[in-house]
């Protein structure tokens, strides 16, 4: 017997509660110090491991909610095509699936220039001058897309070494590139080196940038949906207990159950207030 599958309003419910979550996941005060302002902000982290499962959380939000085995999805989601952009095969790719056919609001420019913004920034690259990776006595310039080196070093973090053979294969490619060929047994030996730099360096210096554009998203999904929350929100005057009014379209069990959790954000709010980081926060790499 075959589960009935979403139709596009309960999809997009599934979706922005994923969203909500990963994102609000990463920019709270549970890693982060309590903003004294909102301009001109640079975020710091309490400790090393806030900076470590921070960039984890990231990687994950920047990969695919698919299943392994070529298992079909509970979800139905559409797969992203094969020669797609470098954020296609991200959550990114779903919330644009949103922008080009919304159900649960109409200003999906609120999602839309953030999600851009994000994406474009993600698939540029960045310039890293001398590159020591003292494991194999190299030093290069190395050129990589920023989404590249976010999800290696996210893997770094989260894996030991012999679950790392993709990344090391990258890191080949990667250097390849800058001229310098090595084979892989260099390449794992370039690991430390390169999560040192990467992680260390670049990845902490972009924190605060990479954390206002996912809050900026979040804000966008707030700001979106609010009108929505507004129609489905039912209180009556001194009662505590409040109800959602579901769509119409709104019928699978288990949508209706992402589409009451996603109210509920709707509801508090993000963790974090709208704000800027410091221009000198986003001139490097």
């Amino acid at each position: 017997m075959h589960a009935k599958q979403f139709n596009g309003l309960e999809q997009e419910a599934i979706v922005l509660l994923a969203a909500w979550d990963m994102l609000g996941g990463m920019v709270n005060y549970a890693f982060f110090n309590k903003l004294k302002r909102t301009t001109d902000v640079m975020l710091m982290f309490e400790n090393a491991n806030d900076r470590r499962l921070f960039n984890i959380l990231l990687g994950d939000f920047l990969s695919q909610p698919n299943e392994r085995g070529g298992k079909v999805s509970f979800l139905n989601l559409k797969q992203p095509p094969k020669a797609g952009r470098a954020t296609d095969y991200t959550f990114l790719f779903y919330l644009r699936q949103i922008c080009d056919a919304p159900y649960l609001g109409t200003q999906i420019e609120y999602i839309k220039r953030p999600l851009d913004a994000l994406s474009s920034w993600l698939e540029d690259e960045c310039l890293v001058e001398k590159v020591w990776f003292g494991q194999i006595d190299v030093e290069a310039d190395i050129r990589i897309e920023r989404i590249r080196y976010i999800k290696i070093c996210g893997d770094i973090a989260k894996h030991n070494f012999s679950r790392l053979q993709s990344n090391v294969e990258k890191i080949i490619q990667t250097l390849r590139k800058s001229g310098v060929e090595i084979d892989a047994e260099a390449g794992f030996k370039a690991l430390p080196g390169f999560y040192e730099w990467f992680h260390e360096n670049v990845f902490i210096y972009h924190s605060s940038h990479i954390a206002q554009m996912l809050n900026d998203l979040l804000w966008g999904i707030y700001n979106y949906l609010s009108t929505e929350f507004q129609r489905s929100y039912e209180q009556r005057p001194g009662d505590p207990v409040y109800r959602y009014q579901y769509p119409e379209e709104c019928g699978h069990s288990f949508a209706r159950s992402a589409y009451w959790s996603l109210m509920n954000h709707i509801r508090r709010g993000p963790y974090l207030p709208l704000f800027t980081v410091s221009p000198s926060l986003k001139s490097e790499y």
